[in-house]
């Protein structure tokens, strides 16, 4: 069993690559990938890069070169949903792309030819990422749901409120896990994903995001690989 650990960010891939004892780098597709063992189990680490072009990208190379059984993901997101905070952690288990329409053809959000807007998480590897985020964070406010992902960093009160109206179960918005979700759909992958709540998706998302990454972001992505692993 071969475990795809991608991140977000680079401080949250460098908290990871510190648990490994023997990971050994790997160039392709422009990207550095680690490949190595964390408790006792075969591991490929790597950077998502930013956007769902490269992240599709990235979910492919690991799928068709690396030969990955699963893929986790761990990163950020913007709270959407009343009551998801910052600091707070939610676990996905389904993605939309909030910037794709392709209406009158399509309805809004359908992904074109696969009569869906939504593409659902594995639901055993969803359950045993929440089951390690108990584990590893005790006392943090866990949620589940679904998360929206599109080629914009959301920043501003007005753009929140618009996708808290046109989608009000979202939970949170990034960049990357609609991507992955539809490549790991197209190849039978499992694939599951985390994110810790950086900002509200507001007028003070850009705030000291780089901070809370270092300090609090980065530390979680550990903790939940670590509990994940280990639990099997």
């Amino acid at each position: 069993m071969r475990t795809a650990i991608v991140a977000a960010m680079h401080q949250e891939l460098s908290a990871v690559l510190a648990l490994m004892p023997d990971e050994h780098k790997q160039v392709a597709a422009g990207r550095d990938f680690y490949v190595g063992h964390l408790h006792g189990q075969e591991v490929v680490t790597v950077l998502s890069r930013i956007g769902k072009v490269a992240a599709a990208t990235t979910a492919t190379v690991l799928i068709e070169r690396f030969k990955v059984d699963r893929i986790v993901f761990t990163g950020v997101a913007g709270g959407l949903a009343r009551g998801v905070d910052r600091g707070d952690v939610v676990v996905a288990d389904a993605f939309v792309q909030h910037d794709l329409d392709a209406s009158p053809i399509f309805p809004r959000y359908e992904v074109p030819l696969y009569g869906t807007s939504r593409f659902p998480t594995d639901p055993v590897l969803t359950l045993r990422l929440l089951a390690a985020v108990g584990r590893a964070l005790h006392g943090t406010r866990l949620h589940r749901g679904l998360v929206a992902s599109g080629d914009r960093f959301v920043s501003s009160a007005a753009e929140s409120r618009q996708l808290q109206q046109a989608l009000p179960e979202a939970l949170a918005v990034e960049m990357e896990g609609a991507a992955f979700a539809q490549v790991c759909h197209d190849y039978g992958v499992p694939f599951a994903a985390v994110r810790t709540i950086s900002d509200r998706a507001d007028d003070e998302a850009h705030g000291d995001f780089l901070t809370f990454i270092d300090e609090v972001a980065s530390r979680h992505s550990a903790a939940i690989i670590e509990a994940f692993l280990r639990g099997g």
